[in-house]
C-alpha cells in the first residue's frame, strides 16, 4: 500500500473580523512549546499564513484523523495568542502580505518584486510513495492531464482584495506567476527529469531545487512524488478525498506504466487550457476531459476520474468512500460554491471568513 502524506497552509485571521493577521512567528512560537507538536508546522512565504504536515499514512480514515487534529492544534495555538485559522485558498478580505524574514523568502521578494507579495495563496499538497525515481518520473509523465480535476474538486479561492474574480481556484491562477509553476511535458526517464531541473537551476532563476514548481514533481526530500495543484481544502473531507484520488492516479499510472501503456499525448498547451478551464469552473460548468481534451460537464469528468482510477481504490478499500464524498461535493458544492453561497446570505466577506475558520475545524 503506497503512504500519503498532506500538506496544508492555512490563513491566520483574527476571529471576530476574519481579517488576516501576520502572526505565523508567534503561533510557531507557542507550537515549539508542545513536544508532541516539533515539526508539525512550518512557517510559510507570508506572516499571515501557517503549513502544516501530517505523517505518512496507509489508511486514508487515520490521515482524516491526523487532518482534523493538526487543524484543531493549529487553531488551538493561534488562539493563544487571539486568532485563529481558516481554510481558505486566498483571503476574501484585502490584506497587505508582509513576506517572512528569513533568507530565502527575502531573496525571493528581492528577484520576483511584486509577484512575491501577490502570492498570499494557500495550496495542499499531496505526497504518494513511490519505489524508485524512475517509477515516480513514468507516473509524473502520465498523471498530467487528470491534475486539473483535483485543481476543480479542491477550487476554494474566489475572493482576492475583496472582489469576486469570477475564478473558482483563483489561487491557482495566481501561482502560474513564479517562472517554474504549471505543468510539463513527458520526460521519459528519471534522467531527462533530473537534468531538466539541473539547467532549470543553472539559469540562476531560480534560488534551488526547491523552487521548481511543477505541478507534480519528485519530492527533494522523501521518496514520493509530490502534487500540488490543489487548493487548501475547506473541509477535511475534500482533503481526504483529494489525497484519495491522488494516490490513486499514481498506483494507476504505475501499473500503465508497467504494462508499457504510453502517456496521453498532450501538449503542455493543452494542459495549461485544462488547467485554467478548471480554475474558472471548478465543478461549475464544463471541463476538458483528459482523454479528449473537449469540453464536458464537469460532474461528467468527475465520474470519468473516479472510472479511471477505479480499480486501484477498489484495492485499498477506498471506492465507497471516494464515491460518497464526490457526491456530496457535486451535490453541495466546493468551497468556492460555499464561499459565495455564504456572501449571498450574509452579504459580509467577514461573514464568509468568520464562518470558513469555524468549518475549518470540523
Amino acid at each position: 500500500m503506497r503512504t500519503v502524506g498532506v500538506e496544508e497552509e492555512l490563513l491566520l485571521v483574527d476571529p471576530e473580523t476574519g481579517e488576516p493577521q501576520a502572526r505565523s512567528a508567534a503561533v510557531l512560537a507557542r507550537a515549539e512549546l508542545d513536544d508532541a507538536e516539533q515539526g508539525v508546522f512550518e512557517k510559510e512565504l507570508h506572516n499571515q499564513m501557517l503549513e502544516f504536515a501530517t505523517h505518512p499514512q496507509s489508511g486514508m480514515a487515520e490521515l482524516r484523523a491526523e487532518i482534523v487534529r493538526c487543524r484543531k492544534e493549529a487553531a488551538r495555538h493561534a488562539g493563544e495568542i487571539g486568532c485563529t485559522v481558516a481554510a481558505l485558498a486566498s483571503s476574501p478580505l484585502p490584506v497587505s502580505p508582509s513576506v517572512s524574514t528569513n533568507r530565502r523568502y527575502q531573496w525571493m521578494a528581492e528577484q520576483y518584486g511584486i509577484a512575491t507579495q501577490e502570492q498570499m495563496v494557500l495550496g495542499c499538497h499531496v505526497h504518494v510513495s513511490v519505489e524508485s525515481d524512475e517509477e515516480g518520473v513514468a507516473v509524473l509523465d502520465r498523471i498530467a492531464p487528470w491534475l486539473p480535476v483535483l485543481t476543480a474538486l479542491s477550487a476554494n479561492s474566489p475572493y482576492w482584495q475583496g472582489k469576486d474574480t469570477s475564478y473558482s481556484s483563483y489561487r491557482s491562477r495566481v501561482w502560474q506567476r513564479w517562472p517554474s509553476a504549471g505543468p510539463t511535458e513527458p520526460f521519459g526517464s528519471a534522467e531527462r527529469y533530473h537534468r531538466r531541473v539541473a539547467d532549470m537551476v543553472a539559469t540562476g532563476v531560480l534560488l534551488d531545487e526547491g523552487m521548481i514548481y511543477f505541478d507534480a514533481r519528485l519530492s527533494r526530500t522523501y521518496p514520493t512524488v509530490e502534487l500540488r495543484v490543489s487548493d487548501v481544502c475547506l473541509h477535511s473531507d475534500t482533503a481526504v478525498l483529494v489525497a484519495t484520488l491522488a494516490r490513486g492516479l499514481v498506483e494507476t499510472a504505475a501499473r500503465e506504466w508497467r504494462a508499457g501503456t504510453d502517456p496521453a499525448p498532450h501538449s503542455v498547451s493543452l494542459l495549461r487550457l485544462s488547467a485554467w478551464r478548471a480554475a474558472r469552473s471548478g465543478l461549475t460548468g464544463e471541463l476538458l476531459h483528459p482523454a479528449t481534451m473537449r469540453r464536458m460537464p464537469a460532474e461528467s469528468v468527475v465520474r470519468s476520474l473516479l472510472e479511471h482510477v477505479g480499480q486501484a481504490l477498489t484495492d485499498s478499500g477506498d471506492l465507497d468512500r471516494a464515491e460518497d464524498t464526490v457526491a456530496g461535493l457535486l451535490r453541495h458544492g466546493n468551497g468556492a460554491r460555499v464561499q459565495r453561497e455564504l456572501l449571498e446570505r450574509t452579504g459580509s466577506l467577514h461573514d464568509v471568513v468568520t464562518e470558513c475558520a469555524r468549518r475549518t475545524q470540523e
